[in-house]
């Protein structure tokens, strides 16, 4: 499909402008911009194998692993910044155009953006929580624990991966010291984010559902779908009849269920969608 030209934002514009309360459903394609790269490329086949849950839970080795490529990994994580279609996305929040906004991003570039009222589906990486008893507590606080334990940690680092960590020799792996909880002392603490074969929390998919059903136009930009934990709410959406605009290079999952289907860069759509409907 070809990118997008000015007809293509006008038609977007036009089924927007038309909309009550417009939810806006946001995924990895969103922070590639920022330096923050997807699991899948424009072709839709995934690029990088993705932390499983029960081997996290499971295998301390597989802890050890994360950890230390996350820590690693999170200066320069830390250190990404919202991009044009962060910025544009806040503009047409600001202005009423767009309303609710989920994101399937870890990275919380939207708030930083000045999005407000963001639900982060699948949590955050900037707080951590103790898989034993439930304690959580910020990432800095971490961050600052495994420096300490871990002061000549230094490896070579390569590409930052989706989950915010890089890959690194395993011989360096093995060295690494993980901290325990500072509550119930076990070795079980992992980012607050939904790893892959995890569920996302019944009460937070309940109020996205909520906010999917308020809706009367679904905006998604930047995913390929291929999660069932975003793409419920697209089926959601075609079942009651609401329009579905998806705006995303290469396939998606939703194009069935698409009104309107654009595939360009968001760094050039977002922009434009705000000159025609947030000026």
């Amino acid at each position: 499909m070809p990118t997008a030209v000015a007809p293509d934002v006008d038609a977007l514009a036009g089924l927007l402008s038309g909309a009550r309360d417009v939810l806006v459903l946001t995924g990895a394609g969103m922070s590639t911009d920022s330096g923050i790269p997807d699991y899948r490329g424009p072709d839709g086949t995934r690029r990088v194998a993705p932390v499983h849950y029960q081997q996290f839970v499971r295998s301390a080795g597989a802890r050890r692993r994360y950890w230390a490529r996350a820590f690693v990994g999170w200066q320069r994580f830390a250190a990404a910044a919202p991009n044009d279609g962060h910025r544009a996305l806040a503009r047409l929040q600001a202005s009423g155009a767009v309303g609710g906004l989920i994101t399937q991003n870890v990275d919380g570039l939207h708030q930083a953006a000045g999005s407000r009222d963001v639900v982060e589906l699948h949590g955050t990486l900037d707080a951590v929580v103790c898989v034993g008893c439930g304690e959580r507590s910020g990432r800095g606080v971490l961050e600052d624990r495994m420096r300490s334990l871990n002061p000549r940690f230094r490896p070579e680092a390569r590409e930052i991966r989706p989950d915010g960590d890089v890959a690194i020799d395993e011989a360096e792996v093995a060295r690494f010291v993980i901290p325990a909880c500072l509550r119930c002392d076990a070795e079980l603490l992992k980012p607050d984010v939904v790893f892959f074969g995890e569920s996302v929390p019944k009460p937070r998919v309940e109020h996205c559902y909520e906010l999917t059903d308020a809706a009367d136009v679904l905006l998604v930009l930047g995913s390929s779908l291929k999660v069932y934990s975003g793409y419920r709410f697209v089926r959601r959406a075609a079942e009651r009849g609401v329009p579905v605009a998806i705006v995303t290079r290469g396939p998606s999952r939703g194009d069935p269920e698409a009104t309107l289907r654009l595939d360009a860069p968001l760094g050039d759509v977002l922009p434009a969608l705000a000159g025609r409907l947030a000026a």
